[in-house]
């Protein structure tokens, strides 16, 4: 059975699990190929806990950790409402296909409704034909302002 847990990153056992649940990510194509740097895993848990706008979830398979989704709360200012981004989801390999993220995703909606959040985000790679089939089933959409000017892109500039 599966059971979602909310992280306390004050809590080491959470915090280890986190981590490594991430690395999993980081380390498979679709989250670069690169384990995290050691100081990031070092420091992960900590920085989150100083922040009041990040939020994760644990999925647990028998009381081991198996999945993750990491998300950062932001602001709508054509809504005057919060918005809840899903920054991460990571489903170990051996238990793809058996509705984790969509269990992740559920609590991260629940919690985004109690916060009053006006809508979810996330980002997918192109090519991550798998998480775009979960997430469009979970309803998820690429958006547009206006048809003629086409849908929104994300775009990054390092720092």
């Amino acid at each position: 059975m599966i059971d979602i847990k909310a992280v306390n990153y004050q809590d080491s056992e959470q915090a280890q699990q986190l981590v490594y649940l991430l690395n999993q990510y980081a380390l498979d194509p679709m989250g670069g190929g690169d384990a995290l740097a050691e100081q990031v895993q070092l420091e992960l848990a900590v920085k989150l806990a100083d922040r009041s706008d990040t939020f994760s979830f644990i999925a647990y398979d028998d009381d081991q950790p198996v999945g993750l989704v990491n998300c950062v709360e932001g602001f709508s200012t054509f809504a005057a409402k919060p918005v809840m981004n899903i920054h991460d989801v990571v489903v170990l390999p051996t238990h793809r296909g058996k509705g984790i993220s969509t269990l992740l995703l559920n609590e991260v909606e629940q919690l985004a409704r109690q916060r009053d959040c006006c809508k979810l985000t996330l980002e997918v790679l192109q090519g991550n034909k798998v998480a775009k089939a979960s997430y469009l089933k979970f309803g998820f959409a690429g958006y547009e302002l206006d048809p003629e000017m086409g849908q929104a892109m994300f775009w990054q500039k390092k720092l």
